[in-house]
């Protein structure tokens, strides 16, 4: 497979754009057309510069450290910034009015998976078994959504940009860590996290070529697995589009957290949800002819 273009060897000045994965990716979309409540339009781009790669990491900061007490790097105040941000496509949703980055994503793709050296899931996981797929894998992480704007449009945004950059880029497959708080439903100490593993992996659990292990695991055996908890909404929202969960959660002590890791493929999205996303039959689904 032809190697993608490397836009991140080290993010340009403002003034100069990304060489980038991208076409030009400007969308204006109305709220109303996701059929949920929201406020005005909102705006979903790529990011090409430093400023707005920042704000992206302002954000995750808002959420991940004020909001869910997530312990991160002090690199930059106010920000949340690690080693893979300078390797990886930063996915932006904007409140169209203020200009203010509501929504991110950031990507990670196989060529630079491999100029990093590993995915923030090698990090929690030996991904082994997953080698055979490392070619059209993409790493999917640090997903959050600002407090005031957490209504299905923004994330059905989200997802639709990258359904098209999977399609453009002929990928195929996604992963990643989805996060459930130590403090979940108003269960503390791990609990809502084991019994949501409990439901998950009679569901949703992947064939065992693809199971992976944690490399701090949680202790699901001393926690109680018998609470009837309903996953985080991310989660949830994979879920219906047909990942698969790879194994048992590991515990993450600096968000907090126990992550499961999960793989979405595009044989495996249900036909469905295909006309919320790039308008068209992503390449290897099986509703190709």
């Amino acid at each position: 497979m032809k190697e993608l273009p490397n836009p991140t060897f080290a993010l340009s000045p403002v003034a100069m754009p990304r060489g980038s994965l991208h076409q030009s990716c400007h969308a204006i979309i109305p709220a109303a057309a996701f059929q949920r409540p929201a406020v005005g339009k909102i705006e979903v781009t790529w990011a090409h510069h430093q400023d707005e790669v920042r704000q992206a990491q302002r954000l995750r900061y808002q959420v991940f450290a004020l909001e869910m007490g997530a312990k991160l790097s002090k690199k930059l105040p106010g920000h949340d910034v690690d080693l893979f941000d300078d390797y990886c496509e930063h996915l932006l949703v904007r409140d169209a009015a203020s200009q203010q980055v509501i929504g991110t994503y950031r990507v990670l793709t196989p060529t630079q998976a491999k100029r990093v050296g590993s995915t923030y899931s090698d990090t929690e996981f030996d991904l082994t078994r997953l080698r055979g797929l490392r070619e059209r894998m993409v790493e999917l992480g640090r997903s959050c959504v600002h407090a005031d704007h957490r209504h299905g449009g923004v994330i059905l945004a989200l997802w639709g940009a990258l359904a098209e950059f999977m399609a453009r880029n002929q990928l195929d497959t996604m992963i990643g860590c989805a996060s459930i708080p130590m403090q979940h439903q108003g269960v503390s100490c791990g609990h809502a996290a084991a019994s949501i593993w409990r439901q998950v992996k009679q569901t949703h659990l992947a064939a065992i070529e693809y199971r992976v292990t944690p490399r701090l695991a949680l202790p699901v055996e001393q926690l109680d697995d018998s609470l009837e908890v309903e996953p985080p909404a991310l989660i949830k929202g994979y879920l219906r589009l047909g990942a698969k969960v790879l194994g048992a959660p590991a515990w993450d002590p600096d968000f907090n957290s126990a992550d499961l890791p999960m793989m979405m493929r595009i044989a495996d999205l249900p036909t469905r949800y295909l006309k919320h996303f790039s308008g068209k039959v992503l390449p290897g689904h099986p509703a190709v002819a």
